[in-house]
């Protein structure tokens, strides 16, 4: 089992009136040094693989299908094997 991280952001010549929102937000409240913010998504995905190459290319079609898109938007992701979940003794 893998977990994939998978980050969305716009491009850089995209506007991004949320990012420019945030950084007003952040100047009213004293951050005078913010320059500039870009708002993204962050996505998490556990899947079933075969093996690490298989699921990083599993995560790319997801990425170029459905999570980003591609017209304005790009997408970087990192996979790796998924934590086993600990159970707890009684």
């Amino acid at each position: 089992m893998f977990l994939a991280k998978v980050f969305v952001s716009l491009k850089p010549t995209v506007n991004d009136p949320q990012g420019l929102t945030i950084r007003g937000g952040l100047h009213s409240l004293g951050f005078s040094g913010v320059k500039q913010v870009r708002a993204g998504k962050y996505i998490e995905v556990t899947l079933d693989g075969e093996d690490l190459e298989a699921a990083q290319e599993q995560v790319s079609e997801m990425c170029r299908q459905l999570l980003a898109n591609p017209v304005i938007e790009q997408f970087r992701f990192e996979v790796e094997e998924a934590p086993t979940p600990q159970s707890s003794a009684d």
